[in-house]
């Protein structure tokens, strides 16, 4: 299978621009960016139902698996990367999601904050890259 690739062909944001972007706005673009590769993720190897479908979309997308995809991508982040999870997860959080820790909540949001940081850099090969590990750091589905 043909690995899935997300592009928009966004023109690329600056990185002084990109600065001056609230991690928490790119926690909102990256959630929508990894929701969308996971839901095509399964439209394309899972031939099932929709509300099959729907329930192992939000197995990976819930807090609790997107800390764990950072936990299973970090090692691999270069410092800039880095720099951008650690300011989404050190933001002051207002609200949080019902069933998740505080913990898994800030881990996420740094993973959320990095896909969009990638998507809005337009640095799609990175961000395919991180996609693709994410995914396959969970049971049975890898990144071939």
């Amino acid at each position: 299978m043909e690995k899935l690739n997300i592009s928009f062909d966004l023109p690329a944001i600056s990185p002084k621009e990109i600065n001056l972007i609230n991690p928490q706005s790119l926690a909102f673009v990256g959630d929508a960016v990894y929701t969308l590769f996971v839901r095509s993720f399964f439209c394309e190897t899972d031939k099932v139902k929709s509300r099959v479908l729907h329930k192992k979309v939000i197995d990976f997308v819930k807090a609790s698996a997107q800390s764990q995809a950072l936990d299973n991508i970090y090692d691999s982040l270069n410092e800039e990367e880095i720099d951008i999870v650690k300011r989404a997860r050190n933001t002051k959080v207002n609200s949080m999601a019902k069933n998740a820790k505080m913990i898994e909540y800030k881990k996420s949001t740094g993973f959320e904050a990095l896909l969009g940081f990638l998507y809005l850099s337009n640095k799609s090969d990175r961000l395919n890259q991180i996609l693709h590990m994410a995914v396959g750091g969970f049971g049975g589905h890898d990144d071939n």
